[in-house]
């Protein structure tokens, strides 16, 4: 059974649902997750503890439209095409070319996708990727949910321009974020796909975000984002994804959040010779909490599956990355590798770094690499001995080491603003030293 504060929000849910005219199968997922959601226990994640965060704390969604102006005053450019500007069930703008759409290209709010594409929608959503009983979270996440995209490329369609994504915390109230992106690349299809996350005002609310990747055979999705939510916010960011035979999927992230925030990323290789190269930048400031647990899961034969972690700390602020490399019994001649490592630019911060493991299989290969530890005294001696300040040296040296996920990113305007984004904290953090 629900809690009784879940029972009584159950009246508001169902208004949302009817207002936006969502399918009885919809509604129903959301009243049966409402009802689960007591009895799933919480995930749970090694040396990331969130339990008093008060993530499970969702607010039910409201029919109240967001203000006009608040894409504006993010300072987000509205003209560009081939882009969605969402604030929660709000879609300031869904923009996509004639002739891509003409190929059968679906990206558009989820509400629409529910309308105009339903029985697509019903097959993937919370099918494949992630189940909405997975977790506590992502059972309140089904019943809560009041924002969410569909991104759907047909077999055999190669998408050549980047598809982009600007998701809104609208803070200018109290309310959850609650935030469902659905990418579907059929076999043989190709897509890069950019996501940035942003909070206009200053309430403290919760974000409970997740992200499904379903990859058909052969297909190729290249997935970067940018998180940057307001200090005020304490975020859930889940990221999820299957793959088909020889299918790729290669994730670029910047962390760049400035409250606490934990991200559950989880890629399975389920088909035979699938790939997937998973790159996690992170910056952790004043007294911000911030976990990073990434799961690749090696299913089928000839699987690669790769973790890159970088991530900078300061002050009194905390970052733990997990790596979890599974090669699972079956999985012959799978490659399983991955790099952790924390730099620390305070005496006062926490950082951890945590390879895991495990490998079933005999005919297999699979390493690790994990460090926490300060600027490199030798770099920063080079630099300053050709008449560099200290404080600039140290930022070179951070940029050098933040530099390989940043170069990932496809679109330049992401990859300037992650820098953008990464000079604000790095000037923020080091005021403070």
């Amino acid at each position: 059974m629900a809690t009784e504060v879940e029972t009584k929000q159950w009246p508001a849910i169902e208004a949302f649902s009817a207002a936006h005219e969502e399918p009885k199968w919809f509604q129903e997922l959301r009243q049966n997750m409402l009802q689960k959601s007591a009895t799933l226990p919480l995930p749970r994640y090694e040396k990331i503890d969130y339990r008093r965060w008060g993530l499970e704390n969702l607010v039910a969604p409201s029919t109240t439209p967001a203000t006009p102006d608040l894409a504006a005053q993010a300072g987000i450019d509205q003209q560009a095409d081939n882009t969605l500007i969402q604030a929660g069930a709000t879609t300031f703008k869904a923009s996509l070319s004639p002739e891509l759409a003409a190929q059968g290209v679906i990206f558009t709010d989820l509400w629409t996708a529910l309308k105009e594409h339903p029985d697509l929608v019903q097959k993937y959503f919370m099918q494949q990727a992630v189940k909405p009983d997975a977790n506590r979270l992502t059972a309140l996440h089904t019943a809560f949910l009041n924002g969410g995209a569909f991104l759907y490329v047909p077999a055999n369609v190669q998408v050549k321009e980047a598809l982009t994504a600007h998701y809104l915390q609208d803070s200018t109230q109290v309310q959850t974020m609650v935030h469902h992106v659905l990418i579907v690349a059929e076999a043989n299809s190709e897509v890069a796909y950019l996501e940035n996350w942003h909070t206009v005002g200053t309430e403290t609310n919760v974000a409970n975000v997740v992200v499904e990747v379903v990859a058909g055979d052969n297909a190729r999705v290249r997935f970067s984002a940018v998180d940057a939510l307001a200090g005020q916010t304490k975020a859930y960011f889940s990221r999820q994804a299957t793959l088909g035979q020889d299918a790729r999927v290669d994730w670029a992230i910047g962390f760049m959040n400035d409250g606490d925030v934990v991200g559950d990323f989880n890629t399975d290789l389920r088909g035979k010779g699938s790939h997937s190269e998973v790159k996690v930048v992170a910056v952790s400031t004043e007294d911000q909490q911030q976990g990073v647990n990434t799961r690749v899961t090696n299913y089928g034969e000839h699987t690669i599956g790769h973790i890159l972690q970088h991530g900078v700390i300061l002050e009194t602020s905390a970052l733990t990355f997990n790596g979890i490399g599974h090669i699972v019994k079956g999985a012959r001649g799978s490659d399983s590798q991955q790099e952790n490592r924390v730099l620390m630019l305070s005496t006062h911060a926490r950082g951890n770094a945590d390879p895991i493991l495990l490998i079933d299989e005999n005919d297999v290969t699979a390493g690790h690499a994990a460090s926490v530890g300060r600027v490199d005294e030798e770099q920063m001696y080079y630099l300053m001995s050709r008449g560099i300040s200290k404080k600039v040296a140290e930022r070179l040296v951070i940029r050098g080491f933040l530099g390989s996920v940043i170069t990932e990113i496809p679109a330049k305007a992401i990859r300037d603003q992650l820098t953008a984004t990464i000079e604000r904290k790095l000037e923020n953090g080091q005021r403070s030293e």
